[in-house]
């Protein structure tokens, strides 16, 4: 009985240690101080677009000193949500740096995949980036057959299967009183519905634990065919801040990259941060 005591004891004792370092990892500024910081870092971004036109580079100083704030409210202050991501992103695109700006509005974009004026700063930034890489025939197929995967956001889709699976089981319980045909194609219909979008979350889930996005954030990159600074360039041209990619394998420093068109090459990783 004794042992089973102290055993239980142990586990209590290593539970609380981990929940003290996760405690202190979450963040290690306190919420006042977190304030402060957004505050100072929206005070200074109003003060810079206030002086871009007559002091551009008074404003880009002024542009850098929030970044600074929203960085360190992210990193010490483990702070992780939309709202900082996107003001960050609108930093960074004030600033000409296309590769974090787009890289915050990615992050972004995982926190409120359904705010109009993200969608809307994020395309226009993609816009402006210098590599024009189309996606693949597959993939524009792909979006078209399945344009209710790619078109509404996760959110409305999750919202779109609970209706549809209340409904078939709705239909499923008028059926039992009404002998009806139509209230068999209204179960059936319910049903494809339920699966359509189920399918559709679940493609979401496995997507997002294999898939590893990311952004290039220097301003020019030679691409290459091997892990190393000895290997050919894998294109005419090099690659430009602001291009996305999908991480494929990890070897040290280097990293195998797979572009929209489907083309893979290796980048050093010093180049590029992950959305994730």
């Amino acid at each position: 009985m004794l042992g089973k005591f102290n055993i239980l004891l142990f586990l209590m004792i290593v539970f609380f240690i981990q929940c003290a370092a996760f405690k202190a990892d979450a963040g290690s500024l306190d919420k006042g101080e977190i304030f402060v910081l957004y505050q100072e870092a929206k005070d200074l971004f109003k003060q810079a677009d206030e002086t871009a036109i007559r002091y551009p580079q008074e404003a880009q100083s002024l542009y850098a000193k929030a970044a600074m704030r929203y960085e360190r409210i992210i990193r010490e202050g483990g702070i992780y949500n939309g709202k900082i991501f996107y003001n960050l992103g609108n930093v960074y695109f004030r600033m000409n740096d296309l590769g974090r700006a787009i890289l915050n509005y990615r992050r972004a974009e995982m926190y409120m995949p359904d705010d109009a004026n993200l969608k809307h700063n994020l395309a226009y930034a993609r816009e402006k980036r210098q590599d024009r890489i189309e996606e693949g025939q597959e993939t524009r197929i792909l979006k078209t057959l399945f344009f209710w995967h790619y078109d509404l956001s996760k959110n409305v889709r999750v919202i779109a299967f609970i209706m549809s699976f209340m409904l078939m089981w709705g239909f499923a319980c008028v059926r039992i009183f009404i002998k009806r045909s139509f209230v068999g194609w209204c179960i059936a219909s319910a049903s494809a519905l339920s699966l359509i979008f189920a399918g559709s979350i679940a493609a979401d889930e496995i997507s997002c634990n294999r898939n590893r996005p990311g952004v290039i954030i220097s301003g020019e990159v030679t691409a290459r065919k091997g892990n190393s600074e000895t290997y050919q360039p894998s294109f005419k041209d090099p690659l430009h801040s602001g291009t996305e990619f999908i991480l494929v394998e990890e070897r040290g420093e280097w990293l195998n990259i797979e572009l929209a068109d489907a083309r893979t090459c290796w980048v050093h990783a010093e180049d590029v941060e992950m959305v994730r």
